[in-house]
């Protein structure tokens, strides 16, 4: 029998610190590993995110689109994994910021309609013609201006965050297994330009970092030029490839259905989305809150309707399909309650949501809409965390 030597005995073994899922990330969280039985359905991300931003959309207070953009981040920091796809949630955030900033040019170059009397600065007016009235270029930038500009332009950063977040967290391929049979064709359109983006992304990335490492300048207008024409001739073939691929696999094949079903599915179809139409006025005016509701739910019934019938021309079938469990009515209700309650109170409070300009007041935060909306942390804890590889100094 081998006797361990002294040193064997006293050393301690360095212990892992990537934790007993085998993954750091689900160490640091309290949610599960993921794994093919508790997969979440892609379509519940895309409930809790346009959740948040349909939160995102009824206020303009900046610390509530603060705290939803800081939400959506987070959960975005603990649940997306290494995928192409999911490397987007930076350019999203990127274009929100200059999206802001664009935001905050046009009030100081061309104005803002808001009247102001704390004057910042006075930039030289440009006359303009009289058939131009409204618009002027140069003259006084006032602070409620700017702050108007600032509350606007930050709700439409915090929807451009929202949307990011279910574009990094959404397999685009395992959604468009679960979309209709009458959405196929729209939905791989949808998904191609989804997937197809973030690579481009990374072409970039990958083409400018080529470039530095041979000396070569990788920015203005004629690093533009040597890296666009690589992007664009990958971006080719890779269509070209896709387009062998699913010619291959029989897209855009449909079944014979009998002229009555066609004209059936038609006809729910497009009474539907007037029924959705008419019942979505109905909903926003005073004066049809009476049959708002009703002809929203029968336009929405005809309209799924058709989609089924729709769905017997395309006769494919699914392997392995995604099964929408708890956890994903989890996830998909707490974007549908930061959505309703935050709905709730600007209707019970506007004041809170919607900040004035005019006197300049500090914005306050309203402390049951902050509440509601940490409610779409729930999938941070609930959702299965994807496996992260390792990094070198972990795997010892």
């Amino acid at each position: 029998m081998t006797v361990p030597s002294p040193d064997a005995r006293t050393v301690p073994r360095p212990r892992s610190r990537i934790g007993a899922g085998g993954t750091g990330r689900a160490a640091r969280t309290l949610a599960p590993v993921a794994a093919r039985a508790n997969a979440l359905h892609p379509g519940a991300w895309w409930i809790w995110a346009l959740g948040l931003g349909t939160a995102a959309s009824r206020t303009t207070n900046p610390l509530l689109l603060t705290l939803l953009m800081a939400v959506a981040g987070f959960v975005v920091a603990t649940h997306r994994t290494d995928a192409p796809w999911a490397r987007s949630y930076t350019a999203f955030v990127k274009l929100a910021a200059a999206v802001l900033v664009i935001r905050l040019g046009f009030a100081v170059f061309l104005g803002s309609p808001i009247p102001g009397t704390h004057v910042i600065v006075t930039l030289p007016e440009i006359p303009l013609p009289h058939w131009a009235q409204g618009i002027r270029l140069g003259g006084r930038v006032t602070a409620e201006g700017l702050l108007f500009a600032l509350y606007d332009g930050l709700k439409l950063a915090a929807l451009l965050v929202c949307v990011g977040a279910a574009n990094a967290l959404a397999n685009p391929a395992r959604l468009l297994k679960s979309l209709p049979g009458a959405l196929y064709e729209a939905g791989v359109a949808v998904v191609v330009a989804l997937t197809f983006a973030p690579h481009l992304i990374a072409d970039v990335q990958r083409l400018r970092a080529a470039r530095r490492l041979r000396g070569r300048p990788d920015r203005g207008l004629r690093g533009l030029l040597h890296v666009g024409l690589p992007v664009l001739e990958g971006a080719l073939e890779r269509s070209v490839a896709l387009a062998a691929a699913m010619d291959a696999r029989g897209y855009g094949r449909t079944a014979q259905v009998p002229a009555a079903v066609r004209r059936t599915t038609g006809a729910l179809t497009l009474g539907g989305l007037l029924g959705v139409c008419a019942g979505t006025y109905g909903l926003l005016t005073a004066a049809g809150a009476g049959y708002g509701l009703p002809v929203l739910l029968a336009g929405l019934g005809a309209a799924l309707g058709g989609l089924w019938l729709g769905g017997r021309r395309s006769p494919r079938t699914r392997y392995r399909p995604d099964r929408w469990g708890v956890r994903a009515w989890l996830v998909a209700g707490s974007g549908v309650a930061v959505a309703a309650l935050v709905i709730l109170a600007a209707s019970q409070d506007p004041a809170a949501l919607r900040p004035g300009v005019v006197p300049l007041v500090a914005p306050t935060l309203p402390l049951w809409p902050a509440a509601a909306i940490l409610l779409g942390l729930l999938p941070a804890f609930t959702a299965p965390a994807a496996r992260r590889n390792p990094a070198p100094e972990e795997s010892s």
